[in-house]
Order: structure tokens, then C-alpha cells, then sequence
């Protein structure tokens, strides 16, 4: 009997820990699972949200501003290197101090403040400013440069700021007019657009290059052209300075300044257009026109 009744004990013992170890080992297996196939895009057990790490780094991405979308490469770091022919009033010129003034300066200072760039202002030959842009020696070219074709073709340009005038400086009565200009010695400022122009219409065997329009106009006063064709804003200029001249009431050409900027750059393009847009609509360009050209 006792036998039998330790026996009933035993057995007892052996079915309760059966019974407890049974029901914790599935599910124990169960957890494991569960935690090896969850998903990482689990609710916080705080806040019930999601927190996973990819979609955190997605709305961050998102959010970062991009600080390349504004740099712009310029020849030389936080400058707007310019090349110029400082020789053609009022568009550019030099100073007593040894400085730059005129138009396009001054609108060349205000796109540079707008782009948070320092102007810096390389003078040379007019065509040596046009070949510093297409060899990347300058971010712009503005000295009185006019849009035209074959010039398009090896840089590109802004929008026009201003509107040139081609006119014929002659002497008081001379008997040099527009229909009879090709029988005539004509003067001009070397690789312009007036050069180019008259070299067109009546051959280079009637045009001789100067290097800036006052030389152009020594030649004159000297005999050895008849005429100058340049500007109508510089040649006043000339003209008011050399008693003894005067400038032909028939506009030569009529033309669109603009800036030249290399092909390689189009984001100075762009951000160059965007800035003279601005001071072209909010009366800047127009006024600094007004201060060195008044009306007549």
C-alpha cells in the first residue's frame, strides 16, 4: 500500500512539471519567431508610430536643403571676374584714381551684389575681352557688346540690357554721307561690330581698326580716315571733346547689347539673367542708363 501510494505520488510530480515545461517551450518558439519575421516598421511602444530608420532617413532627405543647387563656379572663388575695354564712354571707363565707371560697370557691381560675388574688372583690348570669355579666363564680357551671330556661335549671351547705336562721326563740312560711304576712309574701334559691319558693306580696303575709339578719332582729326563709325553714346561723348566734329543725323545700325558669358557655364547664365531681370523691373538698369546718357 505504501508502495502503491508513493508510486501515485511520483506520478503526480512527473505530469505537473511535464505540464508546466509543455506549455513554456512553444511558447518561447513562438516569440522567436515572431521576432525574427517582424517587420522594421513596427509601432513605438511609446508613442505607437512608426519609426522606422528608412523612412526616417527618406523624410530628412527630403527636408535637407541642397546647397549645390545654388553654387555657381566662377573663374576665380566669391568673384565675378568681368573683362572690358575701359576705352569706350560711357559704358566703361576709367577714372582719376585709376578706377573703372560707366554703364556697364555699374550694372556689371549691382548682378554681382545680387549673385553675393566681389566684381572684379580685368581691361584689355575689346577683342581680347571676347577671347577671355570663350578661354575661361573671364566670367563675362560687357563693353558695349552687341549680339550677333557668329559671336553666339563661341559664347552665349544674356539678355539685352540696352540698345546700341551705330553712327558716323565726320567732320564739319565733310562731304561724307551714308549713301556715299564706301568711297570714303573709314575709322573704327578694331574688332567691333562697326568694324564689322563696314568691312561687310564696303570691304576691308575701306576700314582701318583702331585699338579703342579715341585713337580712332585721333586719326581722324589727323587726316588719315574720313569718318568713324561707333556708338552713338561714346561717339557724343568724343564728339563734345574734339571742336571740330560731328555725327550724321542717319542712324548707321541699330542693335541689342547684351553680356557675353561662356558656353561652358549655363548656371552663370542663368543666375546672371535672373539678377538683371530683377534691376531691369525694378528701374536700376534704367537709371544708371539715365545717370551717364541724358536725354537730348
Amino acid at each position: 500500500m505504501k508502495k502503491f501510494a508513493s508510486l501515485l505520488l511520483a506520478l503526480s510530480l512527473t505530469f505537473c512539471l511535464a505540464g508546466c515545461g509543455g506549455t513554456s517551450a512553444p511558447q518561447n518558439d513562438a516569440q522567436e519567431s515572431n521576432a525574427a519575421t517582424a517587420p522594421d516598421t513596427a509601432p513605438s511602444e511609446e508613442t505607437g508610430e512608426d519609426t522606422a530608420a528608412p523612412e526616417d532617413a527618406e523624410v530628412s532627405v527630403e527636408e535637407a536643403p541642397d546647397a549645390t543647387e545654388t553654387a555657381l563656379t566662377t573663374v576665380s572663388p566669391g568673384k565675378l571676374t568681368m573683362s572690358t575695354n575701359a576705352a569706350f564712354p560711357p559704358y566703361e571707363m576709367t577714372t582719376d584714381a585709376g578706377g573703372f565707371e560707366g554703364i556697364d560697370v555699374e550694372i556689371a557691381g549691382k548682378i554681382a551684389e545680387k549673385l553675393g560675388l566681389e566684381l572684379q574688372i580685368d581691361d584689355m583690348d575689346f577683342d581680347s575681352a571676347l577671347l577671355a570669355v570663350t578661354m575661361g579666363k573671364s566670367d563675362m564680357v560687357m563693353a558695349g557688346v552687341s549680339v550677333r551671330p557668329d559671336r553666339q556661335q563661341v559664347m552665349d549671351f544674356s539678355d539685352s540690357y540696352t540698345t546700341g547705336v551705330q553712327v558716323v562721326i565726320v567732320p564739319e563740312g565733310s562731304g561724307v554721307t551714308l549713301d556715299n560711304l564706301g568711297d570714303y576712309m573709314i575709322g573704327t574701334q578694331r574688332a567691333t561690330t562697326g568694324y564689322i559691319y563696314c568691312s561687310d558693306d564696303y570691304g576691308e580696303d575701306h576700314v582701318t581698326a583702331y585699338d579703342n575709339g579715341m585713337t580712332a578719332i585721333q586719326a581722324l582729326n589727323n587726316g588719315q580716315v574720313d569718318c568713324v563709325v561707333i556708338d552713338n553714346a561714346p561717339a557724343r561723348v568724343l564728339v563734345s571733346q574734339n571742336p571740330g566734329l560731328t555725327i550724321l543725323d542717319t542712324e548707321y545700325v541699330v542693335e541689342d547689347y547684351a553680356i557675353g558669358m561662356s558656353k561652358e557655364n549655363p548656371a552663370l547664365l542663368t543666375a546672371v539673367n535672373n539678377a538683371l531681370s530683377e534691376l531691369k523691373a525694378d528701374g536700376t538698369v534704367q537709371a544708371i542708363i539715365d545717370k551717364y546718357i541724358t536725354a537730348e
